[in-house]
This record gives C-alpha cells, structure tokens and sequence, in this order.
C-alpha cells in the first residue's frame, strides 16, 4: 500500500493562499495603461506582460489583468469602428472623442480602486476573455 505524505496534500490545497497581496502592483498595472498617451503604443502590452508574468503569484491579478485586456481591446474596437463612423454625420468623432476620454480616465479609476483593494470598475467594458 503507498501512502501519500500529508505534507504534499497540504501544500496542493493551499495553493491559491499562497498569492501575496500586492496593491501596488495591480494600480502600476492599471497605470501603464497611459502609455499610450506618451509613447503612442504600449497601453496593451505591457499591462498584458506583467498579468501574464504575476497572474498566478500576486492575489487578484488575473481579475485585475482580464478586465485591462477587455477594455483595451473594447477602446480598440471603438477606435476602429469610430474612424469610419466620421462619413455618417461626424458620429465617429463623438466615438473617438468617447474612446479618448474614458481611455485617460478610467485607468486612473481602476489604480485607486486596486490600491484600495476594491474590484475594477467594467464601465463600458465587453468581455472577450
């Protein structure tokens, strides 16, 4: 009869209690999004590199991280639903205008909402993943 040592059991259970709190990280998270506003590119990619690298060691990132891949993905769509739009009655200008305000705004809102430790807000936000 081979018996599995409790230890293992122990440590497979308590995984997910193992994730460290780190609230600082999840608002840096939330903030690179606003690299776009600087270097042009970037407000995807580098919020996408550091949820993928800290997903399964810092609590909530894969929260935090899914919900900054939604809606740089949803701003996207927009942006290029918007600059067609532009031919019917100028309505893509009321999009981009839409997609350029909430795009600066709503990363801020979700950094202090991370650094308090509270849920990111989905505003105008579609789940792709």
């Amino acid at each position: 009869m081979v018996r599995t040592p409790k230890i293992y059991i122990m440590e497979i259970i308590n995984q997910k209690s193992a994730q460290r709190v780190d609230n600082q990280l999840l608002a840096l998270t939330h903030a690179s999004q606003l690299l776009t506003y600087v270097t042009g590119f970037g407000g995807l990619i580098v919020p996408l590199v550091i949820w993928l690298a800290s997903k399964d060691s810092v609590h909530g990132m894969d929260e935090h991280g899914r919900s900054i891949v939604n809606f740089q993905l949803t701003l996207l769509l927009m942006l290029v639903i918007s600059i067609p739009a532009i031919l019917l009655f100028g309505l893509g200008l009321l999009g981009l205008l839409f997609v350029g305000v909430i795009g600066f705004i709503l990363p801020i809102v979700n950094a202090v909402r991370a650094a308090n430790g509270e849920a990111p807000s989905k505003f105008a936000t579609i789940n792709f993943i």
